[in-house]
């Protein structure tokens, strides 16, 4: 009946309708998510699943060729605005003691899964290594939320926060590795050193380009441009950057994570990065509710030949498994090595579970460029494990990052806990003071302004829709 509709309908039509429905489906379906204190990620996933080919029907197949392009602009914001928390400043005063730990629990994933995968489950060998590569990312945003509604403090958060922001560097190296591997096993003469070394060479040249296109980023913005002039001349670097990408065939993150780290080192202007994420909500939303829409309900229960004789449910389950073994272990040997505390080596692998944005886009990538290689089925494979497990992640996530937070004691639902005041004070003033001086401690700790409302509110000046008032005052003035 859909198919009948569809074919009445001018392509142009087909497809502003399905992204109309992909944002609207996304939308409510994250409020009912929200309900249960689900990330929206799961919501977005899971309404594309449902609306997808493979459920109801109600987005035709044909979309996820026409909107090829998505993953590539998506990740370019993430990783571009990952690119803000790697300021030179705060990895000198770091050391490289959270290097190692980031080092240590990526890669210990990734070697777990690998030899789940090839040696006990007999895989695909350059299924195996795309798929263990992508274990090493993590997906920061439950964990970042979790510590926000919290107010965790202290070392073990400092640590953890670090370790999120290096972590899918590694994950993207491991990637990039991984992939250009995987093509070279797939020729007549094997895997050979060139197969390796240039697509390397490739990803270094990537970076070195990413920085210099966030150097010309910082000339031709400046302060006095206005917002909107700001978002329009980033989005067109970041897009021309994406463009280039496209051309020599190479991924678009490290070059854009390069970008935005070259940015916010020269100016030191973290306010642009605060302008894309207001702008990259709905582009995101369509990512992976376009990645739901991709996922193949029937493969999950059916071996593919194309990498095993192993149906990709059991893949995917013990992929679950065996990847937070994998992160909880590495996290805790690395802790070891570095002579961490023992809250540190403990706990600091249970806030590192949740994975979503980044090994998504990964897996959509990996799945075009085996695609193109003439191995669409292990893409599809491939994708169809990590969209599975990611929603699995994301369940349970925020809850292991709260518990590893909690039994840290980083964080306390007693004010005095949470409150920190100079015992000179305390031994003048009576219990209502000291309750008002941490309030006020807390106060004064807040942002000014809300960043959302700041930014409708600048929107609403410019409009003058703000100050309604003061139109009604150029009228009596006229008079």
């Amino acid at each position: 009946m859909l198919n009948e509709i569809y074919g009445s309908l001018p392509p142009v039509a087909v497809t502003i309708i399905s992204l109309s429905v992909m944002l609207l489906g996304g939308f409510l379906m994250s409020r009912l998510t929200k309900l249960v204190r689900l990330p929206n990620v799961t919501a977005y996933i899971v309404v594309g699943i449902l609306i997808g080919p493979f459920c109801l029907n109600i987005i035709p197949a044909d979309i996820l060729k026409h909107s090829e392009f998505l993953p590539d602009i998506a990740l370019a914001f993430i990783a571009f605005s990952t690119g803000e928390f790697f300021k030179l400043k705060t990895l000198k005063k770091n050391g490289l003691k959270v290097v190692v730990i980031t080092v240590f629990e990526s890669l210990a994933a990734s070697l777990f899964v690998f030899v789940l995968s090839y040696f006990i489950l007999r895989l695909d060998f350059a299924f195996s290594l795309v798929l263990s590569a992508l274990a090493a990312a993590t997906a920061p945003a439950s964990t970042l939320m979790t510590i926000r509604q919290t107010g965790a403090k202290g070392e073990f958060v400092d640590t953890l926060l670090q370790v999120v922001a290096l972590d899918d560097i590694v994950g993207l190296v491991a990637y990039s590795v991984a992939i250009s591997v995987a093509i070279a096993s797939f020729s007549e003469t094997g895997i050979q050193i060139s197969g390796i070394v240039l697509p390397l060479a490739a990803n270094i040249g990537v970076i070195l380009l990413g920085a210099v296109f966030g150097f010309l980023m910082k000339l031709v913005i400046s302060k006095s441009n206005s917002s909107d002039n700001r978002l329009i001349i980033a989005l067109s670097l970041i897009f021309a950057f994406c463009g280039v990408c496209a051309v020599i065939e190479v991924s678009p993150l490290l070059g854009c994570m390069s970008m935005g780290m070259a940015y916010i080192n020269i100016t030191g202007d973290d306010k642009l990065f605060k302008q894309l994420n207001y702008f990259s909500p709905p582009i995101l939303l369509l990512f992976f509710v376009r990645s739901g829409v991709s996922f193949d309900l029937k493969s999950l229960i059916t071996p593919l030949g194309a990498i095993g004789s192993v149906s990709l449910i059991t893949v995917g389950i013990l992929y679950f498994f065996i990847r937070i073994l994998g992160k909880y272990s590495g996290a805790f040997i690395g802790s070891l090595i570095t002579k961490k505390n023992r809250e540190i080596r403990n706990f600091l692998g249970l806030a590192l579970i949740p994975q979503a944005g980044v090994a998504i886009g990964l897996a959509a990538l990996g799945a075009r460029t085996l695609s193109l290689a003439g191995y669409e089925e292990l893409g599809n494979a491939l994708q169809t494990i990590i969209l599975s497990s990611s929603v699995l992640y994301e369940l349970i996530g925020p809850a292991c990052a709260k518990l590893s937070l909690y039994l840290s004691h980083s964080y306390s639902n007693k004010i005095e806990a949470a409150v920190e005041i100079d015992e000179k004070e305390i031994e003048e003033k009576n219990e209502v003071e000291l309750l008002i001086a941490r309030i006020e401690k807390i106060r004064k700790e807040l942002p000014e302004e809300n960043p959302a409302e700041k930014a409708f509110n600048e929107a609403a000046e410019s409009y003058d829709i703000y100050y309604p008032n003061q139109q009604r005052r150029m009228r009596y003035k006229r008079r």
